[in-house]
């Protein structure tokens, strides 16, 4: 029962703030309100710029922000207990994470759905857009580069969830297609589709289709990280009405049913036990993991490295892109921010809760091993948590055996329930990949005007990136040559190469991390010119600030006995990016604080002026 108490009460929780802190920021602090045009109806270019219901931008956002992050980093951190991971996301969530995404959407609406990279410089100056805008290709071509292997690791370990990911695409296209061109309404579209979806799930792995998802599932690395960022190049080319809208819309469908299902088997679980084990007892259902452990074998230290470890769930800077990139320019009105800004972090943070629930009681449930015996309880999670490690598939593979142990519970087969929680690793991985795909050619865009601003004339070398091709070109491009890079220690050939993007790995959770810090500084010096109070803004900023610093910084110099410094590996790559990546943001800082005392009040030139409806 204690499980489900902490579910219970985290969702409760969550529910709670929405209608009082949410609503007071809406409210009070941003004022938001139907009577401004929002840059979706004065831009609108059938492209990027595309007014949409509210419901089918939550899609898009949530499953966006979403991706594997608030799975992989609480699976992670509940080798300290499950009680910092919990504490850190529910309160990481109501008070940091969802007011970064709401005031970057925000923010954002309100100067012509520019990302917060591009406002940085008209809010601050022209020297810190540029430093923001390096730190999020660094940020975004790391997320381009690992993604692709995250989703080929899903898929070796899951093959029957290859063909309901892949059939998602001709379905989104037809949604998007009703929706958009024909006027269809939302019901009817929404309930096939999640009907036929859940049919992929139930049959997409029977007779032929099994021979087509093992054999894509034997494919190497390198070849699922082409093909994806050949989709991803596609996806951000086409108008977001076609694929990547309806995509995510439909994703966010089935993973928010999946969550819903989650929640009964956990309610199942808790009365009833796990699923029959072959002596027909059903286990407990309880919280193996421990409740606090300062010292898990091989682990860095709690503080500052449990902040970065959890982003995604808790806080994540990429959310700051995914609100002032995209979201930003789908949304119809002002008031639909809340919702869509303030309610997708929440629903991220359950998601994470339910992550730790499925990693700290699910895998007790029941683990097969390789000699057929079944361990349960304690022994079940020390096979997968005796030590401390980071790597992607083991840490997904316990939570989808923890969450697929849930589903059991409910008598849902064993095959089934283990494919949908594949299918649903892996969709929120790929809506993930497309959407920053979508961003980095952005960032590339709004980069090339900062280096070279368009002029009357003349020949322009960088009038290539502004173009929406050359842009989606260099993102796609620069990843695969990150990912391309073998193994360190191994030649390059199509066997190794595909993990190049693990090399970086390392630093994408504190550059992550430090993303959020620099959003909640640009949303901070937004409302300071406009004379409205930011108390409850500045903690967050330091903390945010501070976290990521103090983890790269320990990480080059210091290390622990289990991981040693970067600089002690003699890992030069690693080494230059977080020294590169510190000294923007303490560039950064040092410009703001100059700026501070001056800006209260005055509003930064080339203002974008609001229109009224």
């Amino acid at each position: 029962m204690q499980t489900l108490l902490i579910a219970l009460l985290a969702g409760f929780g969550f529910i709670v703030a929405y209608h009082t802190y949410g609503r007071w920021l809406g409210r009070k602090i941003f004022k938001l309100s139907s009577d401004w045009v929002c840059p979706s109806l004065r831009l609108n270019d059938g492209n990027d710029y595309v007014p949409t219901p509210k419901s089918v931008v939550f899609g898009h956002h949530f499953t966006s922000i979403a991706g594997t992050g608030p799975i992989v980093g609480p699976a992670i951190a509940i080798m300290w207990g499950w009680l910092p991971a919990l504490l850190w996301v529910v309160f990481g969530s109501i008070f940091i994470g969802a007011v970064h995404d709401l005031g970057s959407l925000v923010v954002s609406l309100r100067n012509n759905g520019q990302t917060v990279g591009d406002i940085a410089g008209r809010l601050i100056n022209r020297r810190v857009r540029l430093l923001f805008l390096l730190i999020l290709f660094m940020a975004l071509t790391i997320v381009l580069a690992i993604f692709g292997l995250v989703i080929a690791s899903v898929f070796r370990q899951f093959p029957a969830a290859i063909f309901p990911c892949a059939v998602q695409i001709p379905i989104a296209m037809a949604v998007g297609y009703l929706l958009h061109r024909k006027g269809v309404g939302l019901l009817v579209p929404s309930l096939l589709t999640l009907a036929v979806m859940y049919l992929t799930v139930i049959y997409g792995d029977v007779g032929f289709l099994h021979t087509i998802n093992v054999t894509m599932a034997g494919w190497s690395s390198w070849t699922w990280v082409v093909l994806l960022l050949v989709y991803s190049y596609i996806a951000s080319v086409l108008p977001v009405w076609s694929l990547l809208q309806p995509r995510d819309y439909i994703n966010a469908l089935q993973l928010v049913s999946v969550l819903g299902l989650l929640v009964v088997g956990l309610i199942v679980a808790a009365f009833a036990g796990g699923a029959p084990l072959p002596d027909g007892t059903r286990p407990a259902l309880e919280l193996a993991a421990p409740m606090i452990n300062f010292n898990p074998v091989g682990a860095p230290a709690m503080i500052p490295f449990l902040f970065i470890t959890i982003a995604c769930g808790a806080i994540s800077g990429f959310h700051c892109l995914v609100s002032s990139g995209t979201s930003s320019k789908q949304l119809k009105s002002e008031i639909d921010a809340r919702f869509v800004g303030y309610g997708s972090m929440l629903t991220e943070g359950f998601l994470a809760v339910l992550v730790i629930i499925a990693c700290a009681a699910g895998v007790g449930l029941g683990l097969k091993q390789a000699d057929g015996s079944i361990l349960v309880g304690n022994e079940a999670w020390l096979s997968r948590y005796s030590v401390w490690s980071s790597r992607l598939g083991p840490l997904v593979a316990a939570f989808v055996d923890g969450s697929a142990n849930m589903l059991k519970a409910l008598g849902l087969p064993g095959g089934i329930a283990t494919a949908l929680m594949g299918v649903f690793v892996a969709s929120f991985a790929g809506t993930t990949l497309d959407s920053a795909c979508r961003l980095q050619r952005y960032v590339i865009q709004e980069l090339a005007s900062t280096l070279k601003p368009r002029t009357e004339g003349g020949f322009d070398p960088l009038a290539w990136l502004r173009n929406k091709h050359g842009a989606t070109l260099l993102a796609t491009v620069s990843a695969a040559f990150i990912a391309a890079i073998p193994p360190p220690g191994l030649g390059w050939s199509v066997a190794n190469a595909g993990q190049g993007g693990l090399i970086l790995w390392p630093l994408f959770g504190a550059t992550n991390q430090l993303l959020g810090g620099l959003s909640f500084l640009v949303i901070t010096f937004y409302l300071w010119r406009r004379q409205t109070p930011i108390w409850f803004l500045v903690p967050p900023m330091i903390f945010m600030l501070i976290m990521p610093m103090w983890a790269m910084i320990w990480q080059v110099f210091v290390g622990d006995a289990g991981n040693p410094s970067w600089l002690g590996q003699g890992n030069w790559l690693l080494v230059g990016v977080a020294l590169f990546t510190v000294a923007l943001e303490v560039w950064m800082i040092i410009e703001a604080i100059n700026l501070f005392p001056r800006a209260r009040g005055v509003i930064e030139r080339d203002a974008v002026q609001p229109v009224k409806a």
